[in-house]
């Protein structure tokens, strides 16, 4: 088959969930013998890439403004699409949906991945809430089938929309033997720190972390990595957080190598982000058998079950970073426990579901659209 992937950043994977889910989905599929597609920003100036790992490149540019950057590059995205037809394209992010239109009028069968619940996410204003909110809808009603990769969208979807969706999670790579010779580049040791990996936004709670933290007793340091390209006043209240405390901010790790080591090798992994879905970042860190403390919502509940432990303010960090520290068999007792739930996420099982995706949307046999209605505060859930 000939598959589109469209509404990215691209790959190589250097940014978010999306990213990565190409790349390991895309090559897995390109592996199979199928023409995968992605379409990608133009990140630099000088010659782009057009292979990855088997898949075809396409490089666009986008508007440099953090509302318009995304619709911009997809718009482009599409008009490219429409003139260079492939058999199904699976577009990620439910903000695109005003695109949706022009693939159907070109016969191209499209499943959205739906992503989390962007409308929280505190980056937005009031108009951009609204705009996510119908773009929810129009998702529903103009794709040929809905990607969740939780089981929390896809409750959300179904309880706020009646929209029926397709629940494909994420990978966890998973480290049998992690090793840890890049940590002296940074003057870090084996079970030394604590680590976060997050960008920089309210909704992934990372000043919160960060005061908790402070407020700890703990005699480890705390590792941050992640920026922020659009929030510079909340990058400053994070750094303020640290107060006096060692606390090493290191900005974007974009090493695989030397990412994985930090995760592996982490006394303990804390875990901020809320509004997102299954995130990436929390599947790497139990892949690497790494115990993890994360924010108390049913995304991560789900992700880590009873393995898990949570906080949901920043006395709530300090209880579990001292707690940690106070009892390391059980912390090694967790990880161990999580690297074995990680293997319940499998690339290959995701590529399999993509696949048979791919396969029911060619054959025209989705679901379809669906006319959905979003559910009145105190009703049920109207579909016609």
């Amino acid at each position: 088959m000939r598959i589109a992937m469209v509404g990215t950043r691209g790959v190589p994977a250097a940014y978010g969930g999306f990213e990565t889910a190409i790349e390991e989905v895309g090559r897995r599929l390109a592996d199979r013998g199928h023409d995968v597609r992605v379409y990608r920003r133009r990140v630099a100036e000088g010659a782009q890439p057009t292979e990855h790992l088997g898949m075809r490149l396409v490089t666009l540019p986008a508007l440099r403004r953090r509302s318009l950057e995304t619709l911009s590059h997809t718009g482009l995205s599409v008009l490219h699409l429409v003139a260079h037809r492939c058999d199904a394209a699976f577009v990620f992010n439910a903000a695109n949906a005003p695109w949706l239109p022009v693939l159907r009028a070109a016969r191209i069968p499209v499943a959205t991945h739906v992503d989390g619940l962007e409308w929280k996410r505190g980056k937005w204003g009031s108009g951009g809430r609204r705009y996510y909110r119908g773009a929810e809808v129009l998702a529903a009603r103009w794709s040929d089938a809905l990607i969740a990769d939780a089981q929390g969208i896809a409750d959300y979807y179904a309880e706020e929309l009646g929209a029926r969706t397709t629940l494909i999670s994420y990978g966890a790579p998973v480290q049998e033997a992690p090793a840890g010779d890049r940590l002296a580049e940074l003057d870090l040791e084996p079970e030394g720190y604590h680590l976060v990996v997050a960008r920089f936004e309210p909704e992934n709670h990372v000043q919160m972390i960060v005061e908790g933290y402070a407020a700890s007793g703990s005699r480890l340091p705390l590792v941050v990595v992640g920026s922020a390209p659009y929030a510079d006043a909340y990058t400053r209240a994070v750094h303020a957080a640290a107060g006096g405390r060692p606390v090493r901010f290191l900005g974007g790790v974009w090493e695989p190598e030397l990412l994985d080591q930090l995760y592996a090798n982490a006394a303990t992994y804390l875990h901020g982000h809320s509004v997102g879905g299954t995130n990436p970042s929390l599947l790497r860190a139990i892949g690497a058998g790494t115990a993890t403390v994360a924010y108390d919502v049913g995304f991560n509940r789900e992700v880590l079950r009873e393995h898990g432990r949570y906080f949901a303010d920043a006395a709530g960090v300090a209880r579990e970073i001292e707690a940690a520290e106070a009892d390391s068999a059980g912390v090694r007792e967790r990880g161990a426990a999580l690297l074995q739930r990680a293997r319940d996420y499998d690339w290959d099982e995701v590529a399999d579901a993509y696949e048979a995706l791919a396969r029911s949307l060619v054959s025209r046999s989705t679901d379809g659209t669906q006319r959905v209605r979003r559910r009145a505060p105190g009703t049920t859930t109207e579909t016609t």
